[in-house]
């Protein structure tokens, strides 16, 4: 049950806890597309490199970390790291974040299977700046979901800070890649990109939905919180073209 707010302002529809890498520069990104009303507080945790093992020990200290947040009466509990949870596990996560502060939980992997799902994507192409391993590791979990990669393109990133300082229009010529034309949609798969600006420019030249990390699990946040108001400029998903 979220708490009813008096008045539309700055964290008045919903107030939501993020937990976001260390190291991750685009943690504003979320809430820059975010409604009015609508908060992210957020909470960082130990995160230097983009590696496997890296990923995986994001979650070492997650009930301290997800408690912290608690302390501010946070709606809802996002965890946002779309490789770290998949490769945990969204149940796993959001048991421990349940567990250790009774406040709902949410994923960046979940948000995406979902976006994915009601913009009718089955033959997803994969854009990511993960090394390669990790893309890997994304191309074998998203098969397992029953889904089809139907190209990908990379542009590995050692660290979250080099992932940042890309410049969103790396992203949006990438996503141009030959490789990735022959998809229902794409797929710009991380939570440390900078893409929210050029976003809507990459679903127009596209021609098909796009998936974006950062937009897909605003998206469900706003679901799950029940507040009804959708941004516009940031693609087909959050103009609620898909509900």
């Amino acid at each position: 049950m979220y708490r009813a707010r008096m008045s539309i302002g700055f964290g008045t529809l919903a107030r939501i806890g993020h937990l976001y890498p260390s190291g991750g520069l685009c943690d504003y990104e979320i809430q820059r597309m975010a409604p009015d009303g609508v908060q992210f507080v957020t909470t960082r945790m130990p995160f230097r490199r983009t590696g496997l093992a890296d990923d995986l020990a994001l979650f070492d200290d997650l009930e301290a970390h997800s408690r912290l947040l608690a302390d501010a009466e946070v709606d809802l509990i996002a965890v946002n790291c779309t490789a770290a949870t998949m490769l945990a596990g969204p149940d796993a996560v959001n048991s421990r974040v349940r567990a250790a502060t009774g406040i709902a939980a949410t994923t960046t992997i979940e948000a995406v299977l979902e976006a994915l799902a009601a913009a009718g994507i089955r033959r997803v192409a994969l854009l990511t700046p993960y090394e390669e391993e990790v893309t890997a590791a994304e191309v074998a979990f998203l098969r397992g979901q029953g889904l089809e990669v139907a190209g990908t393109a990379m542009l590995p990133c050692r660290t979250p800070v080099e992932q940042a300082e890309r410049d969103p229009e790396v992203w949006r010529r990438l996503a141009r890649d030959p490789a990735l034309q022959q998809a229902d949609g794409l797929l710009i798969s991380c939570a440390g990109i900078r893409v929210a600006p050029v976003l809507a420019d990459i679903e127009r030249e596209f021609g098909r939905p796009v998936i974006a990390s950062n937009q897909a699990l605003l998206w469900r946040c706003l679901r799950m919180t029940g507040v009804q108001d959708r941004p516009a400029g940031y693609g087909a998903l959050l103009n609620g073209v898909f509900g």
